[in-house]
């Protein structure tokens, strides 16, 4: 399937931004559609006409296609997802559900998250929890047969996997992994945070217990909004995240406390209404467009930006992997990353950094202490990815 040249005329007209900036930083955060704000506006002027609590509840038949919409994301029920202010939120309420005892195992990879590495890191400092990685390839991306040897000697608590790294175009194949923790019985965490809007995700063929994602990147929903899918296993399991509220559980009698049997569970009772309703637009216009056709197009013209900046001297391509995705991240010797950053903006081409502390194995197997990262999506057109690589080019005098 394919996007047609009506259907990105309309994606345009639905991107204000589009007019203004050459926007490569779908990456960080994507432009949002009119959809996304519209929903937005409109709570935030019922809040202000009616107050925030009544706004709220006439929103609930609203607020409940949330949880459907995402639902249809990942091809899982609307009970097993549960809002979120970000991925990292999502993530961290997680992990902190995992009943860890000293000695266990957290197997990850060598190409998580930063915030991962470092969360697990804080619980290998305070719980006595082991880190372990598993090899890597030549190619790019974790070494599935090193991860099965590793489950089979060290018996993870937890499977840690990042699906697509935020330094670098990679896609690992969180699949495979999903059917290793399947295999030997292992809770599996997906951090699908740069895939989500990208590309299809099916959670019954990830195999996944956790999944976590945010609305700002390429699913093109607001900032502070985010979310997790539990599975069955989870809830049926009685696993619950610190600290639960009034909203995730009920209090049933002065010693006792019952979490709730969904994954609200995994929620607490504050939110942002606006920014729910936002983020359930951006589901809803990302299904609309179709989540295949958007990996199509956005793998393909990432491929295009490529090709455009192998043509730059001096420009090194960073990005290793038999599966590429819509990252495309460079380094240029002998530049300063913020100066370099900074120019491309004064000619209308938003990207970002990637500094050393994002990627510390990657960068340091790459021999480079930064990235630009430069990441299309599939509102973007082919003259967009030349003016971008053109403008590089003149920035950097070549």
């Amino acid at each position: 399937m394919l996007i047609t040249d009506a259907q990105l005329d309309q994606f345009r007209r639905d991107t204000p931004g589009v007019e203004h900036r050459l926007h490569f930083n779908n990456a960080g955060a994507a432009l949002p559609p009119l959809a996304v704000l519209e929903a937005m506006q409109q709570h935030l002027a019922l809040e202000a006409r009616i107050g925030g609590y009544e706004a709220a509840n006439a929103a609930r038949r609203e607020t409940a296609g949330f949880y459907r919409a995402v639902g249809r994301l990942l091809n899982a029920p609307a009970e097993n997802i549960a809002f979120a202010t970000s991925a990292t939120e999502a993530y961290n309420k997680a992990l902190s559900s995992v009943p860890f005892r000293p000695g266990d195992v957290i197997l990850t990879t060598e190409d998580d998250y930063v915030s991962n590495q470092i969360a697990f890191l804080q619980l290998q400092e305070r719980q006595g929890v082991r880190l372990v990685r598993t090899a890597s390839r030549p190619e790019g991306g974790y070494d599935a047969g090193s991860m099965e040897s590793l489950i089979k000697k060290h018996r993870p608590r937890l499977v840690a996997v990042t699906h697509i790294p935020t330094n670098s175009g990679l896609v690992q194949d969180a699949a495979a992994a999903g059917q290793l923790c399947r295999q030997y019985d292992c809770l599996y965490l997906l951090d699908a945070c740069q895939s989500a809007g990208q590309m299809p995700l099916d959670v019954s063929r990830l195999q996944c217990d956790f999944l976590s994602a945010t609305f700002r990147k390429f699913l093109r929903g607001p900032r502070g909004g985010g979310f997790l899918y539990v599975s069955d296993r989870v809830l049926d399991s009685g696993l619950a995240p610190l600290f639960l509220d009034l909203h995730s559980a009920d209090w049933a009698e002065a010693e006792r406390y019952i979490p709730k049997a969904n994954a609200q569970r995994f929620e607490t009772w504050e939110r942002s209404y606006a920014i729910l309703l936002g983020s359930r637009a951006a589901a809803e216009y990302a299904l609309g467009a179709g989540l295949e056709a958007i990996q199509e197009r956005t793998f393909r013209l990432a491929a295009l930006l490529r090709e455009n900046l192998a043509e730059i001297p001096q420009l090194q391509l960073l990005d290793q992997g038999a599966n590429l995705c819509g990252i495309v991240t460079c380094h240029i010797p002998g530049r300063k990353p913020l100066p370099l950053k900074t120019a491309l903006e004064k000619k209308g081409v938003n990207t970002s950094i990637s500094g050393s502390g994002s990627a510390v194995i990657d960068f340091a197997k790459k021999g480079v202490g930064w990235a630009l990262r430069l990441s299309p999506h599939y509102y973007n057109t082919e003259e967009e990815v030349e003016m971008a690589a053109q403008r590089l080019r003149e920035v950097l005098q070549y």
